[in-house]
């Protein structure tokens, strides 16, 4: 056995795992998201908290300490608030704190449907009709859980497509010391609306909206300018890729190089939770920039490693007590078995199941078949 430091897996979005198996036909990203809004309307926090143990569970076997929960399935299926505003987010705490998994729930502003478009459909459980009413919900959230060192409440906005422009600024500042993550560019689509109407990329728009410090992450990133890539690095933002969800939905190949080069420090995702191997991710960085290039060896496996690790842990707000000079005492620490180089060698296989974990991974698997199969027999 070899000790490897604790996994930060920056962003997830657990119901997604539903879909696992189920979104492989030859479709757009845009007919997968049509997919993915059928499980989100039959979800109540008690569905979704028997998912969430699963899926943090399978997370803790595969040697992640930390997550970083993309949450915006907010309210009831017609859009009428939960008794309790927030009890969907306490429902994915609980989940977290039942397996041991540290979590950064990123409470995620959702108001539109596209540029100028109201929300519609299941989208309506996703909003809370504007960034103020927003803002007032997630810092109830934000105070329940302050000074908590398993817990940390931040922000998102989900994307400068479903953020009135006149509304990011606002969720940009409401946690000012909390992590604020954002979707952005990752299909060309979100870009060609966003130029159409605002006359900005989506980073430009968020940068203008102050949104870029080095608190911020971009998630996926995959489609950017020349002047985009200089604004993530000058603000020092982090980038959060997820390469096998990124070619699952054929998103494309982020400027991983270029970002790094320019001042941005990455971090990695399971995202929709396809694959939950983060060794996979980082691998998966430096395997996409060899198919672009043509070149091997632009990612060290000493970088990548800090990614997964280190600059990940910061990203989602554990930092510097949990994150410090040396990745290898974070307190979620793993042991592998048998890899030699366990950046380039491992898989979540290796991963020594973790003593504090309640259920073994024969019970995990069972709960995860009662889950799934509930939804999919609401859907």
């Amino acid at each position: 056995m070899s000790g490897f430091p604790g996994l930060a897996n920056c962003h997830s979005h657990v119901f997604h795992r539903a879909l696992r198996g189920r979104s492989v036909g030859g479709d757009t990203f845009w007919a997968w998201r049509d997919q993915m809004y059928a499980v989100a309307g039959v979800l109540d926090p008690d569905l979704l908290h028997d998912l969430a143990v699963a899926t943090y569970a399978e997370m803790r076997l595969a040697g992640i300490g930390v997550v970083g929960e993309f949450h915006y399935l907010h309210h009831g299926p017609d859009g009428v608030p939960y008794d309790d505003p927030n009890a969907t987010g306490e429902a994915l705490i609980a989940a977290a704190r039942e397996v041991g998994l540290r979590i950064c729930l990123l409470d995620t502003c959702y108001l539109a449907a596209g540029f100028g478009r109201p929300v519609e459909g299941v989208q309506r459980r996703f909003s809370d009709g504007d960034a103020e009413a927003w803002a007032l919900r997630v810092s109830d959230l934000a105070a329940r859980h302050a000074g908590a060192d398993d817990v940390v409440v931040g922000a998102a906005i989900h994307s400068v497509r479903a953020v009135p422009p006149g509304q990011l600024g606002t969720v940009a500042t409401a946690l000012p010391e909390a992590p604020l993550h954002v979707h952005v560019s990752e299909q060309p689509r979100e870009n060609e609306d966003c130029l159409a109407a605002t006359g900005h990329t989506p980073v430009a728009l968020l940068a203008d909206a102050g949104a870029w410090t080095p608190r911020t992450t971009a998630v996926h990133a995959t489609h950017l300018t020349e002047a985009d890539i200089a604004t993530l690095g000058d603000a020092r933002a982090y980038v959060c890729f997820c390469p096998t969800t990124e070619a699952e939905l054929a998103d494309g190949v982020g400027p991983s190089t270029r970002l790094r080069d320019a001042g941005a420090r990455l971090t990695l995702g399971s995202d929709s939770n396809t694959v939950i191997d983060l060794f996979a991710e980082a691998r998966a960085v430096e395997m996409h920039e060899r198919l672009v290039s043509g070149t091997r060896g632009a990612w060290s496996a000493a970088e990548l490693t800090e990614a997964a690790t280190r600059t990940g842990y910061a990203s989602l707000g554990f930092a510097p007590d949990l994150a410090g000079a040396d990745a290898s005492t974070l307190r979620d620490s793993v042991r592998l078995a048998g890899a030699v180089e366990p950046l380039w060698a491992a898989t979540a296989a290796d991963v020594e199941p973790p003593k504090d974990l309640p259920y073994e991974a024969d019970e995990i698997a069972e709960r995860m078949r009662r889950a799934v199969a509930a939804i999919w027999g609401r859907v």
